[in-house]
């Protein structure tokens, strides 16, 4: 798992963590001021970057988490499958494999795209 630690107070919205052992993007980010017997606190609000699963967690700023190094790739459509899949072909490491295309996307054969990849999951990025 290609991760890094960092401590809370050096992450911002729109950045990713990890939350319940799943890759999130943040979508809100709050601190509380430390009170008479604690320290600072910050409550996130992430959605899972491949499942869009809203999770939410709170921690003290100084706490450590870890940080996914989510890699941002380009691909080129060989095949369109159906049923909004389609035969992609990494444009660095020429690796071919099938990606669920969102239906949004308007592709057709030739076309390039942008894809996320973390470990073994990739996702389409709808620009």
């Amino acid at each position: 798992m290609v991760k890094m630690q960092k401590e809370i107070r050096d992450i911002q919205k729109g950045s990713y963590l990890i939350m319940d052992d799943a890759p999130c993007e943040i979508i809100a980010y709050s601190t509380a001021k430390p009170g008479k017997h604690g320290s600072a606190k910050a409550r996130i609000e992430g959605k899972g970057v491949f499942d869009n699963k809203k999770r939410s967690m709170s921690q003290p700023v100084d706490a450590k988490i870890w940080v996914p190094v989510i890699e941002r790739r380009q691909g080129q459509v060989i095949n369109l499958e159906g049923n909004n899949v389609a035969q992609v072909m990494d444009l660095n490491s020429y690796e071919s494999f099938s990606l669920e295309i969102p239906g949004e996307l308007n592709i057709s054969g030739d076309s390039e795209i942008e894809y996320l990849e973390y470990e073994d999951q990739r996702k389409v990025v709808v620009k």
